[in-house]
């Protein structure tokens, strides 16, 4: 994130796009001064931008940090895909760092998200990988999502799954989102948080 100064927004986010190279509907900005002069002589407004290379480089700046300060020798991709920031990891320890149940990888997410959110001060969706675990796992919660889904269909008895990481809850309501008389919702706070797959008429 950098503050520009310029006479007018537009002129400001001309600078801006033209410094990342990228157009002005990729900025998100933040005004933060506007001076109105004197019959418009001295006008100017000064705004906080940031573009998705920003974001990206972030990222992976503070993940680079946090491994190079335990001393881990970690490779580091990162892209961007629609509105979703995918990291991918692989390092010699892969195990140590996806922990049990992959709780280690799932607080690192955590904490890389709540970073960036708040250096940027929005909102972003991360997907935190390392040696496609994330990939492998999104498609194993998939295929009980459809298993399930089905035994819900069947018996039309409401079925509670097991708390899962909000990115693993997507999958579920993404896989069932077009499920004849179902129906996914959220429910539970933090680490208990759980998806609940009701029948509807």
């Amino acid at each position: 994130m950098k503050t520009y100064t310029a006479k007018t927004l537009e002129d400001l986010l001309d600078i801006a796009a033209k410094e990342r190279e990228t157009t002005k509907d990729q900025l998100t900005y933040t005004v933060t001064e506007e001076k109105s002069g004197f019959l418009g002589i001295g006008s100017s407004v000064t705004a906080e931008v940031f573009g998705p290379s920003d974001v990206l480089n972030f990222i992976e700046n503070y993940l680079r940090t946090f491994f190079d300060n335990l001393e881990f020798s970690i490779d580091i991709v990162v892209s961007k895909e629609n509105n979703t920031y995918h990291v991918n990891m692989n390092a010699d320890n892969n195990a140590i760092i996806i922990g049990r149940g992959g709780q280690s990888l799932h607080g690192l997410s955590q904490v890389l998200r709540n970073a960036t959110n708040n250096h940027f001060k929005q909102r972003f969706y991360i997907v935190l990988d390392i040696n496609n675990y994330k990939e492998e796992r999104h498609s194993k919660v998939g295929s009980i999502a459809r298993r399930v889904g089905k035994d819900v269909q069947r018996t039309r008895i409401d079925a509670i799954l097991d708390p899962m990481p909000n990115d693993e809850r997507k999958v579920i309501h993404q896989v069932l989102a077009n499920y004849d008389h179902i129906e996914t919702v959220s429910e539970g706070e933090g680490s208990t948080r759980r998806v609940i797959i009701k029948y509807i008429d």
